[in-house]
């Protein structure tokens, strides 16, 4: 039986890699695609594990011999996912997980269809500005930069099947596994 593909998007600072983590938890089986980047790693991020952080040259040179089952530049730096790892994953019969924005999703569900897609909203852009700020990784013009991508991201919500509001970390993390037990 072929996997199943989830797409988990989310602004900056909704906490999906925090649910995506407590996600993993609950389902160790599920493959996490670890997504390429040509962004400076923060202090707690481990290559290879948080990303794969490489070169632009590298990632351009991806671009142009088709590498990504789909990119994006955001915050002026590149993202993408190895279509190579996808297709693998899927077709031994593991379920995957995607951890992209909006662009990247679009990409994804117009070569994978069936995918199961899912976005995780804070509950105001109050809330998501003190949650960047109080994260302590990004100076005033990043946060505010963040903060309008999340906007214009968040127009994009309903193009997504399913719709978490991470008000509460313990409640929006029942509701995403719940959403993945019923989806497997």
């Amino acid at each position: 039986m072929k996997g199943r593909l989830f797409i988990i998007s989310a602004p900056s600072g909704a906490g999906k890699s925090t649910l995506c983590k407590k996600l993993r938890q609950q389902y160790p089986d599920i493959q996490y695609s670890v997504s390429y980047t040509t962004r400076q790693p923060r202090a707690n991020e481990c290559n290879g594990v948080d990303y794969n952080f490489i070169s632009c040259e590298s990632f351009q040179k991806g671009i142009q011999t088709d590498q990504w089952a789909e990119w994006a530049s955001v915050h002026d730096n590149y993202y993408g996912t190895s279509k190579e790892m996808i297709d693998a994953y899927l077709a031994s019969g593991k379920d995957v997980l995607l951890e992209i924005d909006v662009q990247g999703m679009k990409q994804i569900v117009n070569k994978f269809p069936d995918a199961i897609t899912i976005f995780i909203t804070p509950p105001s852009i109050a809330v998501l500005k003190q949650r960047l700020t109080e994260r302590g990784t990004d100076s005033p013009e990043v946060i505010e930069k963040r903060l309008n991508n999340a906007k214009k991201e968040m127009a994009f919500e309903h193009l997504y099947q399913h719709h978490i509001v991470n008000d509460n970390l313990e409640t929006a993390s029942q509701e995403l596994i719940a959403l993945f037990s019923k989806a497997r």
